[in-house]
């Protein structure tokens, strides 16, 4: 593609494209919402009656609302509009306070505030039913089954929508029922039903243009044109999109207009990616329209519509290779983005600029760009979190490709830095953005903010133990990176070896360690070694190491690093071994074995569904006898006897010898009670008073859970329980495994942990030695799935 910038550069400084992270929407007749910075057609649309305003001074703020509504300046409409609905509110005005309310939650959309936007419509739908207008009714019941749309709840938005569609019948609003039904279409196309929503635009469409609704067509075209993209009929979309565009030429200046022509450029850049003829010749189509939007944007002082324009101009210029022009294009649009504060697009821009100067072999400049991109990510998480759009990536993985790309960065730059300091704060630096991940992991998988409630200042290894080494494993496309967290300092090992090849031998480790019968996993648990272990080891040596402490990341999560061998020896031999999702996430305090109490609960007999364990009898018995303990088995380990038993006593350490598993999904995620299933919201439950008595809960035993193979998440989900739980530390398997081998090996961890001197790291690593030399249980998949997780003193 040619782009000719000797004629557009002048007023592509001033131009841009909106396209709100979370969500924009028009007011009258149409309602755009998005769920980030690439939703691009997937618009919404509700016609809103223009409301009677004869009050004032309410009337006077509704109408300076909806003119920076108009302009784009969301911020200064929701300042007006609430004053309105207040003065509504006062003088008892409830239809028009309905109204105006729902009108504020386009503002709120607009700028990604989803749930402000939810709990005003939710509001409004009240006071619509105690008005009795089933016009009102029908309007937010539409307006907040998009919502639930965006939101990933598609049984509720679709209830709503229904609803909606009811009481518009016979209320002779034909822009109002092609409203619902573009919203329903959206609904279906992101419940993956193209077919379907292809109907629903349709039908939308004829009776917008039936209501004469000029913008409510063009919507619904656009977003009629990406059902037929994700159907792949791209002939079709261009008929629709090219009918669009024709339609939005004669409308005067607004930021619909902008917004409208925005939406229609990303559509025709889907239709370059579907390979459709003459992708080029679309590419320049979607650079003008680009330029006419930006115009727009220009004319009305709409900064947050001229940083889109600027950003996707210059992300065109960079898929060219154009690097300077795109760069300069960049920095117009991060500059349009900071004077209206505008962060769903600003850490857009400044990725993008990170990307550009890494292109242009600018290290230092575009790792400033990275840093300035997470500051922007972290200020909107919530709502990237809360807000559902199948074509867009979930915050855990854009920010994890923000991280890693400058994690990957940093790491490339602190090698080409002489100053020792200035290289150690380099490391220091790009351990923090590992251990800001982690966090942000852990929140997105248990859909908990709080989870790190817990959190503790970083760890100084010198201070707590000279002899444990944290290794943080960075897989990286093209190598793979070691940050090694010496008492010393951080020391950085590269290895020359990409994620796939890792992937690949992790992947091939964990299914052939399961296979109980056989050896064939050792040549993979030795390049592993190899990889991860042996370039560390005269460190190790050095200082004479006895525990490694392992952060791992993705498909490492799935693996036991203590079955990994030398040629001789298993890791387990040489070292005691610990994983945490984080080493800030970690208290690093030993056991309190004075006064040492344990809550023992447990299943021998077949229970829902799942075998007897009928070693778990002896299993807990062994415990009982070695310290003062509980006991609730069978028909006594019920969801309610473990809450009134926790509430009741400070218990130290809570084991439970039953099955588990746990999921990429946190909601089937559970361990197994006897009348019910013990959930991650159950034991959000309990987490409450086990995080801030007292007495923190030294240690949770998970005895006979499991997580499947290959699933990242799932282990992920295992690495934080203890965070979850409010534990200090967790002891869990991997895969489900013998019982008595299990019997053995928590009878041989009890001893050990009985000893003063023995931290949970050694006691696990002498248990999982026992079955080492027990020619019954050798073999590593029997002793290696038990992992300890975070304090591992």
């Amino acid at each position: 593609m040619n782009l000719d910038s000797s004629n557009i550069r002048g007023k592509l400084y001033f131009t841009v494209i909106f396209l709100p992270v979370m969500t924009a929407i028009t007011l009258f007749f149409i309602t755009f919402s998005a769920c980030s910075p690439h939703i691009k057609s997937r618009q919404n649309t509700i016609a809103d009656p223009v409301l009677p305003l004869e009050v004032f001074p309410a009337k006077a703020y509704h109408e300076k609302g909806t003119m920076k509504f108009k302009k784009g300046a969301f911020g200064s409409a929701i300042k007006n509009w609430i004053k309105s609905e207040k003065l509504f509110q006062e003088q008892g005005k409830t239809e028009k306070q309905s109204m105006v309310l729902v009108e504020l939650s386009q503002a709120y959309q607009a700028v990604g505030l989803n749930k402000n936007a939810r709990e005003s419509l939710e509001e409004a739908l009240i006071l619509a039913e105690n008005s009795g207008n089933r016009h009102h009714q029908a309007i937010v019941l539409a307006h907040l089954g998009n919502q639930h749309t965006l939101l990933g709840n598609q049984h509720q938005a679709e209830q709503e929508l229904l609803r909606s569609l009811r009481l518009s019948k016979g209320l002779d609003k034909p822009g109002l029922e092609a409203s619902i039904l573009n919203n329903q279409g959206n609904l279906l196309l992101a419940g993956g039903k193209h077919p379907d929503a292809v109907q629903a635009y349709t039908e939308s469409i004829k009776l917008s243009e039936s209501g004469s609704s000029p913008l409510l067509t063009i919507t619904a075209q656009i977003n009629c044109a990406s059902a037929y993209l994700k159907n792949s009929q791209t002939q079709m979309a261009k008929a629709l999109l090219d009918k669009a565009l024709e339609n939005l030429k004669p409308l005067e200046d607004s930021y619909f207009k902008s917004f409208g022509l925005i939406n229609a450029g990303l559509a025709y850049q889907d239709l370059g990616k579907k390979k459709f003829p003459s992708e080029n010749i679309f590419l320049l189509h979607c650079h003008d329209i680009f330029i006419q939007a930006g115009e727009i944007a220009r004319r009305l002082d709409d900064h947050r519509s001229i940083s889109y324009a600027l950003g996707y101009a210059g992300q065109l210029y960079e898929r060219e290779q154009r690097y300077e022009e795109a760069l300069q294009l960049t920095r117009s649009a991060i500059f349009s983005a900071q004077k209206v504060y505008a962060p769903e697009s600003l850490y857009k821009w400044q990725w993008q600029a990170g990307r550009i100067l890494k292109q242009l072999n600018n290290i230092e400049d575009a790792v400033s760009a990275y840093r300035r991109t997470i500051f922007a990510l972290q200020s909107i998480r919530y709502e990237m979190d809360n807000c559902h759009d199948i074509q867009q990536a979930s915050f855990r993985k854009i920010a994890g490709s923000i991280c890693f790309e400058m994690v990957d960065l940093m790491l490339q730059l602190s090698k080409t830095v002489k100053d020792p300091k200035k290289n150690g704060d380099l490391l220091i630096e790009a351990r923090d953005v590992i251990e800001l991940l982690r966090v942000y992991e852990l929140r997105n998988y248990f859909k908990d903010d709080c989870v790190d409630i817990g959190g503790f200042e970083t760890i100084n290894l010198d201070t707590i133990s000279k002899t444990a080494v944290v290794i943080y494993p960075v897989l990286l496309e093209e190598r793979t990176e070691l940050l090694v967290s010496l008492p010393s300092g951080l020391k950085q090992f590269t290895i020359p070896v990409g994620l796939e090849t890792m992937t690949r031998e992790i992947r091939q480790f964990r299914k052939k360690l399961e296979k109980r019968t056989t050896w064939e996993f050792l040549p993979h648990a030795r390049k592993l070694y190899n990889y991860l272990i042996r370039p560390v080891e005269p460190d190790l040596f050095l200082i004479k190491a006895d525990t490694l402490i392992f952060v791992p990341s993705g498909p490492l999560r799935t693996v036991p690093m203590a079955a990994l061998q030398d040629g001789k020896k298993f890791l387990i031999h040489k070292y005691a071994t610990a994983i945490t999702p984080g080493l800030n996430l970690i208290d690093p305090s030993p056991i309190n074995r004075k006064d040492l109490k344990i809550l023992a609960l447990g299943i021998t007999q077949a229970s829902q569904g799942f075998p007897p364990l009928p070693e778990v009898a002896s299993e807990l018995e062994n415990i009982s006898r070695l310290f003062s303990s509980k006991l609730l088995l069978n028909q006594d380990f019920l969801i309610s006897n473990m809450e009134k038993e926790l509430k009741k006593e400070e218990f130290n350490i809570v084991h439970i010898a039953s099955h588990g598993q746990f999921q990429g999904d946190v909601n089937r995620t559970f361990v197994l009670a006897f009348d019910e299933k013990l959930t991650m919201d159950t034991l959000d439950k309990y987490a409450g008073f086990l995080q801030f008595r007292k007495k923190p809960l030294d240690l949770l035993a998970l005895s006979a859970c499991e997580s499947a193979a290959g699933d990242d998440l799932a282990a992920l989900g295992m690495a934080g329980v203890a965070v979850k739980a409010g534990a200090r530390s967790a002891l869990a398997s991997l895969w489900f495994i013998n019982d008595m081998a299990t019997s053995l090996l928590i009878k041989q961890f009890y001893l050990q942990i009985k000893n003063p001197s023995v931290s949970r790291a050694r006691a696990l690593q002498q248990a999982q030695l026992s079955l080492v030399d027990d020619p019954r249980f050798g073999h590593p998949g029997y002793w290696s799935p038990f992992l300890l997780i975070n304090s591992w003193l």
